[in-house]
This record gives structure tokens, C-alpha cells and sequence, in this order.
């Protein structure tokens, strides 16, 4: 059998593997038997002879298929050095004996390599093999609304655009039916419960459906809660089944992001096979590619992490711990402006002044200070992570540059599906160097880095008030400029090259705004650091284009209703520059919202939980409709989204609110008023006018607010 690819890996209970390969027309797969994963010990006791002794403790173990001496390095900055190698018999064991061995010696004694890596990754890993197709594959996406899911049997589910409703066995039998004709490489699930759900169906109803290529499914891992930057967030089970991948819509980043074509361009890039991809992290992905690039230079990979952080002087430690550079935004309504942005910055820094954990603050130019402000050495040696980071940012603009150069639709949704993948590897490198479980991190890295963008940001508003220009803002890697009055202005795309070429990163003109408002804080006067909105300019005279970041119609709470009575009133202000206008048509929604005219659908709020319900000590909204769903047999999890509208603020029951699978034409229109108050204060108050004038004007037109609706 000629293999084309292997696209992904069943593991067997007797240790067997089978390497799954997409054909032309289908798949099929090779069992291998001699597969047996691979970890890695160093030994730093007192003892002479220390590998040799833990060869023979480990002799006997049954867990251990062979043992020797190879030539490895423990890091980027080691040289070889003799290190044991060890095969162990299968993959449920590597923790356990990984475990075991680091109890045998003192703290330290024993450290581990090659322990932690997912099982499909490390089988590519260490067998040589390459997951990424060599076609698209084909796909059959399932989809079932969460309560169904909680009560089974299924009566009602999509198979990709089609509505199936029916008996439990006319629902199997239609899934049967799909299987075969389309013959998936990949099954796109609204949640991975799907597979227990219809199996355990299909037993029930004795229907022989087979949702992979051979029979049988398994669980990979049970549900779970984690925190991660103070948030809360939920990991559902994940499951197998032979000869197809999973990906589970409610647990997959990449896919959400970028879609399969993004998927498959990460796959290629990091190693890392497509079902494992779905799920996996941004930092989870990122590891992986430098895990490969690791492998590459011969380099072991840690157990855990345990890069110290270096000593430095109270003084450098507070210099460092300032974070990238926000100027303060003048708040208010600004005509003419001009934003600009420095091309994936933070990784453009990393790669342009080679920032690495193993270069910086480096013993062999101990006597440099190459940082600005910390005075931290950089190695000339190459670093492992500018190498991990500069073929992505080099693969991102020449897709940006293809897509401004094509007319080919098709071909322009694919390279931005990509584009979308990578920029989130580039966003997520700079923070995952200052985060504790990086494998390859180094907090220096991560105040390196933003010392130098500070500096990059303060010389460039120095150049841009030098030329004629005022910044208005600016925020890490973007700066938004208007025209100094009296002053003569050096172009901005000529004056973007200039400081492109002083820096060595490059100054892209974004946009140009007919209007940019940047709006202040609530009951102050100081602009807020991420909320504004503006009107892109035209030359063309096509549809307007507005911007909206930070403000309620970008968070994801806010229900779609109040989302796009926000941007109307944007169009309002937009149309007027009024204050007054915007809240004549304010008074219009409000009276929709009281004359009971909304779609309660569209007052849907999203709210995610960071604890059991049982663990609130307040009966607040959330609470409320945790209690429903409790009711409803959901049993929701921390981390887990709850969606409800409000039906009777007033209350403190779980009467409160109704959840949207039980949605009557009833909701509590003051509540939602409130909302629209605040959504509609965001976009007047960079005009000057705050909550309280709102009020004042529609308490004075109150009279006129129902008839004006009713017109």
C-alpha cells in the first residue's frame, strides 16, 4: 500500500496503531505494532554513575520495552551530552513511569524530557510522520440544540443545511444514510455528546449505525473546568472514532476562527493533526511548532518548565513591569483622522532584535545593554523562536499582499482563512513568554519586548509631531493622527516608510476616517484606553463603513437588539452630528422596546459562569438561569455559556428569566431600557453629553415618544 499522508491515529487497547491515509477516493489505513512512545531522563545527583544505576531499577519494570545512551541536548544553549533513552510499552503509561522515575531520587536529580506531548502529535512526532492532507477532505457536519442533547432521544437535528425531525430511528437512519454517500474524512459536531447520544440511540432502537470507518467509538478525556488570565473557561469531553476526525464546534478556537482551511494550513505548519489542532489552544499550537523546531536542533523538550527568573534590582524590576506603552486618548469627536499600524508588532520585535529565551541576558555579552530602559544583553547567535516566528510572518503578508492583488473570491477566502490562523499565533507569542507553563518561555523575553515597543512608539510620536501631525492616540502597536492646524504635513505614506525603515519594522497606513470618536470614561472627563468608533473614508461613495471597538456592540454579552440599536444611532450621529438627533431616534427604540414590538430572540443575553451554581452566594440573572437549566436536565458547567433573555427583573427567583429554548413574547422592557441607556450614553458622549443629559432630553419629549414611534 503507497501512503499518501496520514491524516490521523486510532490507538488500539493492545497497544497496535492504525495510521489512517486520505486516498482519492476515500481512506485507508496500515496497522503498526511496533509502535512504543519515547521519554527522556537526565541526571544531575552526586552519584558517579547515575543513568546506569536507574537502567537497572528499571530493567524489571514491565512498563519498559528498551533502554539506552543517546547524544541529546537539554537545551538550545547545551551541547550534546549523554541522556537515557527510554520506550516505553504503551501510552498509558509513559506519565506513570515519568512519575515514578522522579520519586526514585532526590528534588532534581531526575529530570524528564519528552513527557506531555498529545498522542496523535507525538506518534507524527516520533514515527516521521507528516499529517497534513494531500486534499481537502470531505466533510458531514451534525448539529442538535443543547436541551435535545440533555434528553434524549434525538427528534430533531441538521446534517449540514438539512432539518431532520422524526422517530429516533428515522433520525439514525438519516445519519446512516448521509454517512454513505458523503463517506467524511472529518464530522463537524455541535458538540462532541453527540457520539455516546446516537450510539447509545442506536442500541435502543437495535439500528446498526457505524459514525466511524471501523466500529466503536472511545472517549479521550472527560469534561473539565480551568482558569486561564483570571478567566474561567470549560473543556467538554472529547471523543473518537475510527478513520475520521472529530471536531467538536463547542471546543475548537481554529476552527471558529478559521475554518478548515485555516486548520489545515496549522496542521502543515505545526505537525500537529487535524482532530488534535480542533481542539487544541493557540499556546497549545505555538508549542508545537516549537517543539518541531526543537527536534530539529536535537533539543530535548522539559517535563515542566524551570527556566528561573534571572536576578535584577528592585529599580530594573519595576522599569520591567510596565507593560507596552497607551498614550492617553483625547475623548471626543475628531474629524479627519488617520490610523496607522505597525505590522504584527510584538513578533516583528522578537524576530528584528532576536528575542529568545536562550539569548537574552546571555553570559557571552554579559557586558552589553541592548535592551532600552533594562539594560539587558541579546546573544548575535540566532534564537530558536525568531526562527519558530519569522517564516509565519513572512507566509502572513504575502497572503495579505495576494489578497489586495486578486479578484478570485474563492482563492481570497482561503488565503484569509489562513491569514486568520497564523495572526493568532503571532498575537499570542509575545504573552505566552511570560506564561509559567511555557516549555520554552522567559518572563525577560516578555519585558524585552515591550521595552522595546515602547521605545518604538514614543520615537514615532516624537517623528509624527515633528512633521506636522498630533496624535490623538495610541495603543501598543496603532496610532491614530490628525493634523496639526498651521503646520505643514509630511505625507503619511512617505513619512510610514521613513519610520518603517528607521525601525526596521514596517508602518502600515491603515485607514483614514471622515470621523473617529473616542469615548470617555463613564462620569469622567479621561478618554477610556479601548473604546472609540468611526466612519471609514470613501472615495468611492460605496455603502458607509463604520469601526466599532471596545464599545457595546462588540462585547459579546450585549443582545443582538441593543447591538444594532447602537450602530443606528452611530448612522444617526453620523448623519447629524447631533446629540439631539441621536436621541430622538433613542426615543423611537425605546418606545418599540415598551410597546412589547421586539422579538424577545433578540434580547438573548450570554453570560458564562465561573462557578457551580450552588457556589453563588447572590441570586443574580446568571444564577437565575443556571437554576432553569438545572430544571431542564442542561446541568451547565463553569466556563460554560448560559444564554436567557430577562423577564421580570423585579423578581429574585429563577422567574426572573426564561432560557432561549423556552422564550414566551415576554420580557422586562425597563431592563432592557437600562441597556439601551448605556449603549446610547457610548455614542453621545464623546459630544459631551453624559447619561444624565440623555435623560434630561427624553423626559422633556416624553409626551411626544409613543406618537413618534407609531409615525
Amino acid at each position: 500500500m503507497t501512503r499518501e499522508m496520514v491524516y490521523t491515529i486510532d490507538f488500539l487497547d493492545s497497544g497496535d496503531v492504525y495510521e489512517w491515509s486520505i486516498t482519492p477516493t476515500g481512506a485507508e489505513y496500515e496497522r503498526v505494532t511496533d509502535y512504543t512512545p519515547t521519554i527522556y531522563v537526565t541526571y544531575d545527583g552526586r552519584a558517579e554513575d547515575g543513568l546506569s544505576d536507574l537502567q537497572e531499577r528499571l530493567a524489571s519494570s514491565p512498563t519498559v520495552a528498551s533502554m539506552a545512551i543517546e547524544q541529546w541536548r537539554q537545551g538550545f544553549r547545551h551541547e550534546h551530552e549523554s541522556i537515557l533513552r527510554i520506550d516505553v510499552r504503551e501510552l498509558a503509561a509513559v506519565r506513570p513511569l515519568a512519575s515514578q522515575i522522579r520519586k526514585l531520587g532526590w528534588p532534581g536529580e531526575y529530570k524528564l524530557y519528552n513527557v506531555d506531548f498529545s498522542r496523535e502529535f507525538r506518534y507524527c512526532l516520533e514515527r516521521g510522520r507528516d499529517p497534513t492532507p494531500t486534499r481537502v477532505p470531505s466533510v458531514l457536519a451534525i448539529d442538535a440544540e443543547p436541551p435535545a442533547l440533555s434528553n434524549p432521544p434525538l427528534t430533531e437535528l441538521q446534517i449540514n443545511e438539512e432539518t431532520v425531525t422524526g422517530s429516533p430511528e428515522a433520525i439514525l437512519y438519516a445519519i446512516q444514510r448521509r454517512l454513505r454517500q458523503v463517506d467524511p474524512d472529518v464530522l463537524v459536531l455541535s458538540s462532541g455528546e453527540l457520539i455516546p447520544t446516537l450510539s447509545e440511540m442506536a442500541d435502543q432502537h437495535d439500528v446498526d449505525l457505524q459514525l466511524g470507518r471501523r466500529p466503536g467509538w472511545e472517549r479521550l478525556a472527560g469534561r473539565s473546568t480551568y482558569e486561564s488570565y483570571g478567566s474561567v473557561g470549560h473543556s467538554p469531553a472529547r471523543y473518537n472514532v475510527p478513520g475520521r476526525v472529530i471536531i467538536d464546534r463547542s471546543n475548537t478556537f481554529f476552527h471558529s476562527q478559521s475554518g478548515l482551511d485555516g486548520c489545515l494550513d496549522m496542521v502543515r505548519r505545526s505537525g500537529k493533526p487535524l482532530q488534535e489542532l480542533g481542539w487544541a489552544s493557540i499556546g497549545n499550537v505555538l508549542t508545537a511548532m516549537q517543539i518541531r523546531e526543537a527536534r530539529d536542533r536535537e533539543v530535548l523538550v522539559p517535563w515542566n518548565s524551570w527556566r528561573h527568573e534571572f536576578f535584577k534590582p528592585l529599580s530594573t524590576l519595576h522599569d520591567a513591569d510596565r507593560g507596552g506603552y497607551t498614550f492617553s486618548p483625547e475623548a471626543g469627536f475628531h474629524e479627519n483622522v488617520h490610523e496607522l499600524d505597525f505590522s504584527s508588532l510584538y513578533p516583528n520585535i522578537i524576530c528584528q532584535f532576536n528575542v529568545s529565551p536562550e539569548t537574552i541576558r546571555c553570559d557571552c555579552h554579559a557586558d552589553r545593554a541592548d535592551v532600552p530602559g533594562l539594560e539587558y544583553s541579546i546573544c548575535d547567535e540566532r534564537g530558536y523562536l525568531p526562527d519558530v516566528l519569522q517564516p509565519l510572518i513572512d507566509a502572513r503578508d504575502t497572503m495579505k499582499r495576494e489578497i489586495r492583488e486578486i479578484d478570485d473570491e474563492e482563492r481570497v477566502a482561503v488565503l484569509k482563512s489562513r491569514a486568520d490562523a497564523i495572526k493568532w499565533i503571532l498575537v499570542s507569542c509575545f504573552g505566552y513568554q511570560g506564561f509559567s507553563n511555557a516549555k520554552f518561555g522567559r518572563i525577560e523575553c516578555h519585558e524585552a519586548i515591550n521595552a522595546y515597543a515602547r521605545e518604538i512608539l514614543l520615537d514615532t510620536k516624537e517623528t509624527f509631531e515633528a512633521n506636522g501631525w498630533h496624535l490623538l492616540h495610541g495603543i501598543v502597536d496603532s496610532l491614530w493622527v490628525t493634523a496639526i492646524e498651521g503646520q505643514k504635513q509630511t505625507p503619511l505614506t512617505e513619512l510610514a516608510t521613513v519610520i518603517s525603515d528607521r525601525v526596521g519594522i514596517r508602518l502600515e497606513y491603515e485607514s483614514a476616517f471622515e470621523w473617529l470618536a473616542l469615548v470617555p470614561l463613564r462620569d469622567r472627563d479621561e478618554g477610556a484606553l479601548t473604546k472609540y468608533f468611526g466612519k471609514v473614508a470613501s472615495a468611492t461613495g460605496d455603502e458607509p463603513e463604520y469601526k466599532y471597538r471596545g464599545i457595546e456592540c462588540r462585547q459579546r454579552s450585549t443582545p443582538d437588539w441593543i447591538t444594532n440599536a447602537q450602530q443606528e444611532l452611530i448612522v444617526t450621529l453620523d448623519q447629524s452630528r447631533s446629540p439631539e438627533v441621536v436621541c430622538a431616534r433613542l426615543q423611537r427604540q425605546l418606545a418599540e422596546l415598551h410597546a412589547g414590538r421586539v422579538d424577545p430572540e433578540v434580547l438573548t443575553i450570554d453570560n458564562r459562569p465561573s462557578k457551580h451554581v450552588e457556589e453563588y452566594t447572590r441570586t443574580t440573572r446568571t444564577v437565575a438561569a443556571l437554576q432553569r437549566a438545572q430544571d431542564e436536565g442542561l446541568d451547565p458547567q463553569p466556563g460554560q455559556d448560559v444564554s436567557y433573555v430577562v423577564v421580570d427583573d423585579s423578581k429574585r427567583s429563577r422567574d426572573r428569566v426564561q432560557l432561549t429554548h423556552e422564550l414566551s413574547q415576554q420580557y422586562d422592557a425597563e431592563f432592557y431600557a437600562d441597556l439601551l441607556l448605556r449603549a446610547a450614553e457610548s455614542v453621545c458622549s464623546p459630544l459631551g453629553w453624559q447619561r444624565s443629559d440623555i435623560e434630561a432630553y427624553l423626559s422633556d419629549h416624553q409626551d411626544s415618544s409613543l406618537a413618534a414611534f407609531q409615525n
